[in-house]
C-alpha cells in the first residue's frame, strides 16, 4: 500500500495491477463468487450439473404408430373411458393390509370394546359377552380395511392399459434414466433387465438414451398376453418379425442363476402389483443382487408409491444377504442427496416425495394433450470403494417442490445432504451469485449446489 498524492494505492493479489483502494476492494468482492464456479464444469447456469429435468417428453415416433395401429386394429369398446377409470384407479391403489397389522388392529379394537362394555355393566363378563365382542371387532375390520383387487392383466385390459399407461409410463422412466445419463456420462450399460415389464416402456426409454450400446434387454412380466403387446409394439405393431430394438428377449420368470447380473435394473410401477411385503422384499433383493452397476425402481407419485420405495431403499442399505455374491456397497444416487432417513416420512407422514415430468399423451383422437405424470422413483448403485473424503465446498441438495422465481431471490424447498428439509430463499448478496443464477435456472427434482461458507456469520445467514 502506497500513497500517491490523495488517493491510497494497494497491489491487487488478484490481478496484480496497482489499483486505488475502492477498486481493489471491488475487484476482491468480486473474485469471491468465481471461487464457487469450478462446480458448474464450463457449463453455463441454465445446464449447470445438477439439472435433470426433461422438457415435454413425446414417445419415439416409431412406438406411437404402433400403438395407435394395435388399438385401431383391436376396435376396443369405450377405450377412453375405460382408460381414464383405469388410470384413477392406479394412481388410488393401496398396498394391502399385512397380517400383522390387522393383528394390531383387532387387539386395539378389542380393548375398546371391553372398556364400554366394562363401563356399562357392573358385572364380569361373561363368555357371551366376549363373543359377541369378536364379533363386533371382525364386523368392523372388515368395514375398515382395504381390500386390494389384484388385477389380471390379459389382452384386454393390457390394451386399456395401454391407452391409460403407455406416455406417462414412459415419460417417467426416461426422467429417471436421464438423471444416470446425465450425472454418469461415462456409464454405457450392455444389458438390462426390466422387472414387471409390461409393454417394453423401459426399453424404449433405455434405448432413447443409450441406443445400440445396449446389447440384451431381458423383459420379465407373468402376463404372456403383456408379452405379447409389447412384441407387438416392437415390431411396428405387426406380428412381423422385424423389430425396432434387437436383442429383446421376453420372460415370465425372472434369470435363475443369482450370480447373472445386468448393467442396468429396472422395476416401474410393479413393485405396488405385489400383494405382501415379504413379496417385495424378496423380489428387491433378488433385483439387488442381480444389479451390476444401476438399480431402478420406479413407482406412482402418491404416498404409497413412495413408502415402497422408501422400504426398497432400507432393506438394501440396512439388511445383511444370507449370501453375498458382490462384495460392492450400496450407494444411494438418487432422489436422495443422504443414506438417512426419509425426513419426509418422519415430519410429513401424508406428503410423498414425488417429482413431475410434462408429457404428450397418446393420441387416442386427432388431438394431443399435454399431461403431467407425478411419479417417485428411487437410484442405487454399487460402489467399488468407501466415499473419499469431501473436498469440494459445496453440498448437492434435492429440490422438492416447484421453484418459486420472485423479484430478487427465488423460493426453494429443499432436502439437504445433512437429512434436513430446508424453506430457502435464495438471493445474490446473501449466497452468492452462481447459486442464485443456479436456482434461477433449476426446477423440481433438480439438484442444487449448497456452498459451505467460510466464517460462521456467513454460514448462518446460508442456514
Amino acid at each position: 500500500m502506497y500513497l500517491l498524492g490523495s488517493r491510497m494505492y494497494v497491489k491487487c493479489s488478484r490481478c496484480h495491477m496497482a489499483l486505488c483502494l475502492k477498486e481493489a476492494q471491488r475487484c476482491q468482492s468480486s473474485a469471491a463468487p468465481l471461487e464457487q464456479a469450478d462446480f458448474l464444469k464450463g457449463a453455463p447456469h441454465r445446464k449447470h450439473p445438477g439439472v435433470t429435468n426433461l422438457k415435454t417428453v413425446r414417445l419415439p415416433e416409431q412406438l406411437q404408430v404402433a400403438a395407435q395401429s394395435v388399438l385401431k386394429r383391436a376396435e376396443v369398446k369405450s377405450l377412453t373411458e375405460r382408460a381414464h377409470k383405469l388410470s384413477n384407479f392406479l394412481w388410488s391403489r393401496k398396498r394391502a393390509t399385512e397380517t400383522f397389522q390387522l393383528r394390531e388392529k383387532a387387539i386395539l379394537l378389542e380393548k375398546t370394546f371391553l372398556e364400554q362394555e366394562r363401563d356399562t355393566h357392573t358385572d364380569a363378563i361373561d363368555h357371551k359377552l366376549e363373543a359377541q365382542i369378536r364379533k363386533r371387532v371382525l364386523s368392523e375390520l372388515r368395514r375398515t380395511t382395504y381390500n386390494r383387487t389384484p388385477l389380471r392383466y390379459d389382452e384386454d385390459l393390457g390394451l386399456v392399459y395401454m391407452a391409460a399407461r403407455l406416455a406417462g409410463g414412459y415419460a417417467a422412466v426416461l426422467r429417471a434414466l436421464n438423471e444416470i445419463k446425465k450425472r454418469d456420462p461415462l456409464f454405457v450399460p450392455y444389458s438390462l433387465l426390466d422387472f414387471g415389464s409390461g409393454l417394453g416402456t423401459c426399453s424404449w426409454a433405455s434405448h432413447t438414451l443409450w441406443g445400440d450400446s445396449l446389447k440384451e434387454y431381458v423383459c420379465v412380466d407373468s402376463s404372456g398376453d403383456m408379452n405379447t403387446l409389447a412384441e407387438q409394439l416392437l415390431s411396428g405393431g405387426s406380428e412381423v418379425d422385424n423389430p425396432v430394438i434387437k436383442q429383446v428377449y421376453f420372460r415370465q420368470f425372472l434369470p435363475v442363476s443369482p450370480t447373472v447380473q445386468f448393467d442396468l435394473v429396472i422395476a416401474a410401477f410393479s413393485l405396488s402389483e405385489l400383494a405382501t411385503l415379504d413379496e417385495r422384499l424378496n423380489v428387491i433383493f433378488t433385483l439387488w443382487r442381480k444389479t451390476n452397476s444401476y438399480l431402478v425402481l420406479v413407482e406412482n407419485g402418491t404416498k404409497d408409491g413412495h413408502q415402497i420405495l422408501m422400504e426398497a431403499r432400507d432393506t438394501i442399505l440396512k439388511r445383511e444377504e444370507e449370501v453375498k455374491h458382490d462384495l460392492r456397497r450400496p450407494s444411494i444416487f438418487a432422489p436422495c442427496t443422504h443414506e438417512l432417513p426419509c425426513p419426509k416420512l418422519i415430519k410429513h407422514h401424508v406428503v410423498p416425495c414425488n417429482f413431475s415430468q410434462f408429457y404428450y399423451s397418446l393420441p387416442l383422437s386427432r388431438s394431443q394433450e399435454r399431461q403431467q405424470e407425478k411419479f417417485s422413483y428411487l437410484i442405487i448403485s454399487r460402489s467399488a470403494e468407501e466415499k473419499a473424503q469431501k473436498t469440494e465446498h459445496w453440498d448437492m441438495t434435492r429440490l422438492i417442490a416447484k421453484v418459486h422465481r420472485r423479484p430478487r431471490h427465488v423460493q426453494c424447498q429443499l432436502c439437504c445432504a445433512n437429512g434436513e428439509l430446508k424453506q430457502l430463499a435464495v438471493t445474490a448478496h446473501r449466497h452468492g451469485k452462481d447459486m442464485y443464477r443456479c436456482a434461477r435456472n433449476s426446477d423440481w427434482g433438480d439438484l442444487l449446489p449448497m456452498f459451505h461458507a467460510e466464517d460462521d456469520t456467513k454460514h448462518d445467514e446460508m442456514q
